[in-house]
């Protein structure tokens, strides 16, 4: 498996290796630690974005493209996962 660009053993290098330096008992507060600040982060972005749509309708701004162009991009994502998906089975 590659993810990266980096091996299966050099992946469990650098786990091991996250073990030596934390200890096992830190890493699951570390790892919820990570798991907030990637909410908060996610959570910023949509009130920014929600920021954006509601002070371009203040001005008269036709944001109806966006719903499109959002549309679209879930569409290339999921067409790009079921290739990717297919290629990583085999």
């Amino acid at each position: 498996m590659q993810f990266l660009f980096i091996s299966g053993a050099e992946i469990f290098f650098i786990l091991f290796i996250v073990v030596m330096v934390f200890g096992a008992d830190k890493i699951p507060g570390i790892a919820k630690g990570l798991g907030q600040g990637m909410r908060q982060l996610k959570d910023a972005t949509d009130d920014i974005k929600r920021e954006i749509h509601k002070s371009a309708e203040k001005q008269g701004i036709d944001t109806s493209f966006t719903k499109e162009i959002e549309k679209d991009l879930k569409d290339v994502k999921k067409n790009i996962d079921d290739v990717g998906g297919t290629i990583r089975r085999k």
